[in-house]
């Protein structure tokens, strides 16, 4: 496949029904499998659904009759989330190039970016940088290694954070971790009820925190309780692990003063998809404890590794994290627009 991105109709996603889509979702997700250990099916089949009614705003890349990438995004009042953006690997440009499953990948080699893919991106940008009713716009392609599409992200005025995939390799017979708290703390699992102290722990978390510039849902409860409902209702990182989330709570006033979820993203591995420590607190090795304890459930789930991710920018955690045992097996690019930014 030699044809130059030039050759590609760029059409409207919301053109096309998920079986014509189907083989560039499945390369994506023989794709996900071998960079980062994750089973994309979930994902795959809850845009499948978005394709079939129609509701995907987004492109298409076509040629001949097939759909080679698409790139889509959703809406969340006057804020738009870049969701995704892949087309099928070409000869030229070696896009496809991956390891085997048996490691992740490289950052070097798979920073190349798609001439489809560079196409499409640009088309959504755009759209949304021209749409009165988008104030900000937000792209986390966790697929994507930093630096595949800074060029374009930065020549549209977005400020662009590096963030690093964090990956543990777990022990078979490791021994569950000691709870030593002081009195006035408690240790539990995670409950359905933990919802919205939940969200009240995230956004006190996170304030003044470089993860809000990233994503604005941790800036308000609301907004957390958002954030949480996808990560616990509806599969938005992997499937919801309850037997390896965990809160520690204030006794005295039942708030959270920390908590761990966990996600199953392919039978292997696990994913933390929340670490946190209420700022009043932290340097009490809450979250060493709680990173411990969910690497060990995930054992005990007969998972072979543990991941997460992290901002560049927060050493102290990356630091954290280091100390327990994880390395860095990718690094891709968070990068944010806000229209009140425009000189």
């Amino acid at each position: 496949m030699q044809t130059s991105a030039n050759a590609f109709e760029i059409l409207d996603l919301r053109h096309f029904a998920a079986p014509i889509l189907r083989p560039v979702l499945e390369a994506e997700g023989e794709l996900w499998q071998r960079r980062l250990h994750w089973d994309y099916q979930a994902s795959s089949r809850l845009l499948m659904q978005y394709l079939d009614n129609h509701m995907l705003p987004g492109y298409a890349a076509l040629a001949s009759g097939r759909v080679m990438g698409y790139v889509f995004c959703v809406y969340e009042e006057t804020k738009a989330v870049i969701g995704d953006v892949f087309a099928l690997p070409s000869q030229s440009n070696g896009a496809g190039a991956a390891p085997t499953a048996s490691s992740h990948a490289a950052d070097s080699p798979s920073a190349q970016s798609s001439p489809i893919e560079q196409t499409l991106l640009r088309h959504l940008l755009e759209l949304l940088l021209n749409s009165p009713h988008v104030e900000r716009i937000e792209a986390q392609l966790l697929l994507h290694s930093s630096g595949a599409y800074g060029t374009i992200f930065g020549e549209a005025g977005f400020e662009i954070f590096r963030r690093l995939f964090l990956v543990q390799q777990l022990r078979g017979d490791s021994k569950p971790p000691q709870v030593i708290l002081p009195a006035n703390l408690e240790f539990r699992p995670w409950r359905e009820a933990d919802l919205a102290p939940a969200a009240r722990l995230i956004c006190e978390a996170y304030r003044d925190h470089p993860d809000s510039l990233i994503n604005d849902q941790y800036r308000s409860v609301h907004g957390s309780m958002r954030f949480l409902n996808n990560i616990v209702h509806y599969a938005g990182c992997g499937t919801f692990s309850q037997p390896a989330s965990f809160v520690v709570v204030e006794r005295a006033s039942r708030e959270l003063a920390a908590l761990v979820l966990g996600s199953r993203v392919s039978s292997q591995s696990g994913h933390l998809t929340q670490v946190c420590v209420h700022p009043a607190f932290r340097r009490r090795g809450l979250a060493r404890m709680l990173l411990a304890q969910a690497a060990h459930s995930f054992t005990r789930l007969g998972a072979s590794e543990i991941s997460l991710t992290v901002t560049e920018a927060n050493a102290e955690a990356i630091e954290l994290y280091t100390d327990e045992g994880y390395t860095c097996a990718h690094s891709f690019d968070a990068a944010v627009w806000l229209r009140d930014a425009i000189a």
